[in-house]
């Protein structure tokens, strides 16, 4: 599974980043509250706030116009190495809606895809602020995390993404003497797809190495990267979904981790410091066909809730990660996710646990990425040293969003188990077809809570009907190939539930294939 920012389209033409700070335009963070819950009520974030990532903003010579950057690539008459444009170049504030199409209405985000003004820009990335120079960071262990969306003017090749990374809450700024932006300027950017496209990383310039891309006019790929854990909760357009974990192996799991060679999984996409691919949980990859999409179980056509709780061996905020559970709320019925639909193959559950994943993994053939970086357990222990929550709107200029939401890799039978991943067409999602005829398209969050497990919905729980087959598959003769019990989502409000009775939620060690 591909993450986000592999090569994200930056879009807007004279833009960059740098680490000194400019003084053209006022940087004044949009409000965005949200609230924290418990058992007992929720209380509001009322000064709550969100940056624009640095990525995407302009960046020049510190006291006059000329960019640092133009296009996709470096201008090297400035620019002759990291530490040299780090000390010439300044970092400018944001025009957020009438540059990047950023909206902020009471507690709702708005992320447009495409915004024309004087430059044209694709695509953004936002960070959520506790103050004005320090970003939110969530524990989500023994929590849930929980926010409204509406995807229905998202179609095929386009990602509205919210996820949780493992930045500094500071931006970098304590680690790095070079970053004297912050947080406030939506530094310190780090996933689990290390990636390369970054182009200030701890604070110096990204410049050494710098290539530009081949099919991006507006990024390229430097000779370092930035390494991090990623917990992807919500990765989506109006055809597919996907929840995923990603952990990373980084020194003493600290945050970002600046890499370089094969520690940025390149050339082996396996062989790096993360693991890229994740262990996702998608409904249509796992067999039910009916469950997500525009008239639907869970209807794309209109805004739905999402609830995302992370469940640990103890009941605690300090104990081992073993289950991450999805449920919906829409029109007042709370909706359990989808159940794993290839009988005989796979168990029929329908949340991720380690099991889940060692299973999946054999089944379809992956690369057991996400075992050999710790698994579930790992990614438990990043998610509580504190993560930073994103919002994102961007299409995908490595693989065209099929991932996501097609058939993938497109040279192998889609009726093969784990390779259909949605119904758009293997041709579909290329970045210059998208940037034209959808260029309306948009995302929109809104009313996000985080708190006690049961305490952020609401609703009437339902029951599932039995999804009919994917369509080609035949099960195998014999039976499922495990006996353990089937984990059931708990859908009603109230205390803590109890750990499921499965192995995936008492297993503390886990092989690596």
């Amino acid at each position: 599974m591909l993450a986000l920012s592999v090569l994200l389209s930056l879009g807007f033409a004279a833009t960059s980043l740098g680490q000194q700070v400019g003084n053209y335009t006022a940087e004044t963070h949009p409000k965005l509250p949200w609230q924290e819950c418990t058992r007992s009520g929720c209380t509001t974030k009322s000064n709550a706030s969100i940056t624009l990532d640095s990525n995407w903003r302009w960046v020049h010579i510190t006291g006059n116009y000329t960019n640092c950057y133009t296009g996709n690539a470096w201008n090297t008459s400035i620019c002759t190495s990291g530490a040299s444009c780090t000390s010439k170049c300044a970092l400018e504030g944001a025009n957020y809606a009438s540059t990047y199409g950023i909206t902020t209405s009471g507690d709702a985000l708005t992320l447009k895809f495409v915004t024309k003004g004087e430059n044209t820009n694709i695509g953004s990335r936002v960070y959520l602020m506790e103050s004005d120079t320090k970003y939110q960071m969530f524990n989500p262990l023994n929590k849930e995390f929980t926010f409204d969306v509406d995807v229905s003017q998202l179609p095929c090749g386009l990602n509205g993404a919210l996820y949780f990374v493992q930045m500094d809450a500071d931006g970098g700024m304590a680690k790095s003497s070079g970053n004297k932006a912050g947080a406030k300027y939506g530094t310190g950017y780090c996933d689990s797809q290390c990636p390369r496209d970054i182009k200030y990383i701890n604070g110096e310039a990204n410049v050494e190495g710098w290539n530009p891309s081949p099919n991006d006019t507006n990024a390229g790929v430097g000779g370092f990267g930035a390494c991090c854990a990623e917990m992807d909760i919500w990765e989506a357009n109006s055809v597919s979904t996907a929840y995923t974990p990603h952990p990373c192996k980084t020194t003493n799991d600290g945050g970002l981790q600046r890499c370089s060679g094969q520690e940025c999984n390149t050339p082996d996409r396996y062989g790096g410091l993360c693991d890229p691919d994740g262990c996702d949980f998608n409904s249509y990859r796992m067999g039910d066909r009916t469950f997500y999409g525009k008239g639907l179980t869970v209807d794309t056509s209109k805004k739905m809730t999402v609830v995302t709780q992370f469940i640990t061996d103890n009941n605690s905020t300090t104990g081992t990660l073993v289950e991450i559970r999805r449920l919906y709320v829409q029109d007042g019925k709370v909706i359990p996710n989808s159940k794993v639909n290839f009988p005989g193959l796979l168990d029929p559950v329908d949340s991720i646990t380690q099991k889940f994943c060692d299973d999946g993994k054999k089944a379809f053939g992956d690369q057991p990425s996400f075992q050999n970086q710790g698994g579930l357990a790992h990614m438990g222990r990043s998610l509580a040293k504190g993560h930073t929550l994103v919002l994102s709107i961007w299409d995908d200029h490595g693989a065209n969003m099929l991932w996501l939401d097609s058939s993938y890799p497109t040279d192998v039978d889609a009726n093969k188990p784990g390779i259909a991943r949605g119904t758009c067409a293997t041709d579909s999602g290329k970045p210059t077809d998208v940037e034209s005829s959808a260029a309306n398209a948009q995302v929109i969050f809104s009313n996000i809570k985080f708190g006690d497990i049961g305490s952020t919905y609401s609703g009437t729980p339902i029951t599932l009907p039995q999804a009919p087959l994917p369509p080609g598959y035949n099960p195998p003769t014999g039976g499922n190939p495990t006996t353990t019990t089937t984990t059931t989502t708990t859908t009603t409000q109230g205390p803590t539930p109890t750990i499921p009775n499965t192995p995936g939620a008492t297993q503390t060690k886990y092989g690596q294939w």
